[in-house]
């Protein structure tokens, strides 16, 4: 009796060895299908599966269309206009980046958009945020420059390399993508304008840059909507 009891738990150490060979602790997250005998107590492994990860096996977002821009020489007429209106005129002040945020409508296909300064040009470039839309208010956002490549949990960029000047290019998270890379705009010659048409359900990110100046606060006139 003894030896069969010692036959049997070396038998039992050696299945459970191979299981902890089929199955690494570590590395992989692993789904193990084991079924028992109940004559025996023998333990089979039939099916191994790997558990994709957090955020694996999604797809990268497709591929953003260039905007349709155009600008305007109507620029007094624009500023009276946009003075006017009850959110058409802000401050961007010095070393501030603004965002504003426009989700998609759901009796649009375009978003639109107009803007011009006094006196002084701004950055302005575009993204867009693939992400369920449960609110069609537009909101503002605005930080300083290297206030928000820390904040993680606000912002959708990595970091930004380069310069306004000749063109900004942020590193995004994964479900961002650009459509205008953020550059100096001659907003106080000409109203800038342009279009986009939806790519789909989420949010545009329209980021008016004013980081470069150190001196100057810039009068925005500004105008967004969307076309259906």
């Amino acid at each position: 009796m003894v030896q069969e009891e010692v036959v049997k738990k070396l038998l039992e150490e050696q299945e459970q060895d191979a299981l902890l060979f089929l199955c690494p602790a570590q590395p992989e997250s692993l789904d193990v299908l084991m079924i028992q005998s109940e004559s025996n107590g023998t333990v089979d492994v039939v099916k191994v599966e790997r558990t994709p990860s957090e955020g694996e096996g999604k797809a990268p977002p497709p591929p953003l269309a260039s905007p349709t821009t155009w600008t305007s020489a109507n620029l007094r007429e624009f500023k009276h206009r946009m003075a006017s209106e009850k959110h058409g005129l802000l401050t961007v002040r010095r070393g501030e980046v603004m965002t504003v945020r426009v989700p998609t409508h759901p009796e649009g296909k375009r978003l639109c958009w107009e803007f011009a300064t006094d006196d002084y040009d701004i950055g302005f470039g575009m993204y867009f945020d693939w992400t369920p839309v449960t609110s069609t208010a537009v909101t503002l956002q605005v930080s300083e420059s290297s206030d928000e490549e820390d904040e993680e949990t606000e912002s959708p960029w990595h970091g930004r390399e380069g310069d306004v000047e000749r063109g900004s290019v942020y590193r995004l998270r994964s479900r961002y993508g650009e459509i205008m890379q953020v550059c100096r705009r001659d907003s106080h010659r000409e109203v800038q304008a342009g279009s986009h048409e939806y790519p789909g359900e989420g949010v545009y990110l329209l980021k008016l840059d004013n980081s470069y100046s150190l001196m100057r606060n810039k009068t925005l006139y500004f105008h967004v909507y969307y076309s259906s």
